[in-house]
């Protein structure tokens, strides 16, 4: 559970809460929402707390400019940073370095919430927070104390470099070196889908210092403004346009070996630990675009009229509404076993994490297509929500290790000997 300095943190926000509560849990309450996909059931008085906070936040601060962020693709740094003053930048980062000591499941809850206002800027938000806890994690104290508290704060973002132009699924066999030289790396190669990248601050680079495989490969922080480190393009994206994505490109690129996290070697180990959190990070930004989409066709279905009756008399359209609902909550109860099993770095946290990421992510997206659908011509208009979560949510199937990926991890667990 989170430190007592935690606790004061979200004390202080009463008023925010009183003020805004209104908006989301609220109003859902009033509009009848059935308490049976009630995001806060089961949760810890505690949790709950965080869980409002981050609705309200949502519903104030991102929801209302969701869509001009993706037409006109802004990078909303500074609501990003008013989030961060809530604990948003650190959430699984210790204490004592700025972060909020929060469990893998209350991130979790806390990620969901601020997707229904922005499935795109959460997302973002979340590999920053899976950057600051590798650096928190297997750094040392100098490491901790110099990047930590600027990253929970949010005055400096980061970027997670694993995924190269020839290796993907296939991470081990990136190709990016740092070779050494004194008291330097010397970086040569390129990353690419980098989210924020040109415009972060702190990169979190998986490189080859040794062998092939995932033996030779190490973990490395280069800071933006090093000379030899540039950046491609900003790519056009079909969703996630509120992030900056580029690739990131080391020629000649001088790192100081202090920069490295953990041992040489160690990387591969490093980015693997970090994914599995990203996935459920990643799950539970779908799980807040679901609920959301939930809401919005249960909403349309109650006013727009077909043959002279609302589309919710329609039965084939309520068994339709009963099975998005039936699978958010089963994706939303997988989602929360795979963060507590990693919370307690259970045996079984990879494969449940991969599991998680995998049904709540194909659910998730099925959820937020079938609301489309029910919104008629009306869901293809971006006048209309809907058709931005459906745009932020299908490339969580491909990020973070693909479905497909997922699969096979799952696979691999179920026929290794115990």
């Amino acid at each position: 559970m989170a430190a007592v300095g935690t606790l004061s943190r979200f004390v202080r926000l009463s008023s925010f809460v009183g003020k805004s509560r209104r908006l989301t849990f609220n109003r859902i309450q009033r509009r009848g929402i059935a308490t049976c996909i009630d995001p806060s059931l089961g949760l810890s008085d505690e949790q709950k707390e965080f869980q409002k906070v981050a609705f309200d936040f949502a519903a104030n601060e991102m929801a209302p400019h969701m869509a001009e962020w993706d037409e006109k693709e802004i990078f909303p740094v500074e609501c990003m940073r008013k989030a961060a003053q809530l604990g948003f930048g650190g959430i699984y980062t210790q204490p004592e370095v700025g972060g909020t000591g929060l469990s893998r499941l209350d991130t979790s809850v806390i990620f969901e919430a601020l997707s229904t206002g922005c499935v795109s800027t959460t997302a973002y938000i979340s590999i920053h927070n899976m950057c600051n806890w590798m650096i928190d994690t297997f750094g040392n104290t100098e490491q901790r104390e110099r990047y930590c508290p600027d990253l929970c704060t949010m005055e400096k973002l980061a970027s997670y470099c694993l995924t190269e132009p020839g290796a993907g699924s296939d991470a081990a066999s990136l190709l990016t070196t740092a070779q050494l030289k004194g008291d330097h790396y010397v970086l040569n190669g390129s990353k690419a889908f980098i989210s924020g990248g040109g415009d972060t601050d702190v990169y979190v680079v998986m490189c080859r210092t040794g062998g092939k495989g995932a033996k030779g490969i190490s973990c490395v922080v280069v800071e933006k403004g090093t000379p030899g480190l540039s950046f491609g393009k900003k790519e056009r994206k079909v969703g996630w346009n509120s992030q900056p994505t580029r690739a990131v490109i080391f020629e000649d690129c001088a790192v100081p070996v202090t920069n490295r996290l953990g041992a040489e070697g160690q990387g591969f180990s490093i980015a693997m630990r970090g994914l599995n959190g990203g996935r459920i990070n990643i799950a539970s930004c779908s799980l807040g675009a679901a609920h959301a989409c939930v809401h919005l066709a249960r909403d349309h279905l109650l006013v727009r009229k077909q043959f002279g009756e609302t589309l919710s008399s329609n039965q084939f359209l309520q068994f339709k509404l009963a099975e998005m609902a039936t699978k958010l909550v089963a994706s939303r109860l997988m989602v929360r076993e795979a963060a507590t099993a990693l919370q307690e770095n259970r045996p079984d946290a990879v494969a449940l994490c991969s599991m998680a990421k995998l049904f709540a992510t194909d659910e998730c997206f099925t959820i937020c297509n079938q609301a489309l659908q029910m919104h008629g011509g009306y869901g293809y208009l971006k006048d209309y929500a809907v058709q931005q979560f459906v745009r932020d949510i299908r490339v969580h199937q491909i990020l973070e290790g693909t479905n497909e990926v997922m699969r096979l991890i799952i696979a691999r667990d179920l026929l290794t000997d115990s």
